[in-house]
């Protein structure tokens, strides 16, 4: 029911904005300024609302990058130490294999098969 009065209100509405602008003495340029400004103040409230949330990433990324160089360099020192226990771990893994082939090449040499 809400909606049918609803489509019948705005039907009406539309039925007196034609008899208003389209009579003998009508003014058709004031209706039409009238509609544009209607038309225009939503995409200004939109924009005032985007407006704020971009000016408070911009203030929010400003604090950030105020405390952001304390912890990044302890980030970044703290990466710089695991990849050194991730090479000597690799290395330790493969050293057994790189002295076992290095020896089986010497042995081949040796034998003078190649």
């Amino acid at each position: 029911m809400p909606i049918v009065v609803t489509a019948v209100l705005f039907i009406a509405m539309i039925v007196l904005v034609n008899i208003a602008t389209f009579r003998d003495n009508g003014d058709v340029p004031r209706w039409a300024a009238i509609s544009t400004i209607w038309i225009v103040i939503p995409i200004i409230i939109a924009s005032l609302i985007l407006l704020a949330v971009l000016a408070g990433l911009i203030y929010l990324i400003a604090r950030l990058l105020a405390i952001a160089p304390t912890y990044t360099s302890q980030a970044q020192d703290f990466v710089y130490k695991i990849s050194g226990y991730v090479k000597r771990g690799a290395n330790v893994a493969v050293k057994p294999v790189i002295f076992f082939d290095s020896i089986g090449a010497s042995i081949k040499v040796l034998l003078g098969r190649k």
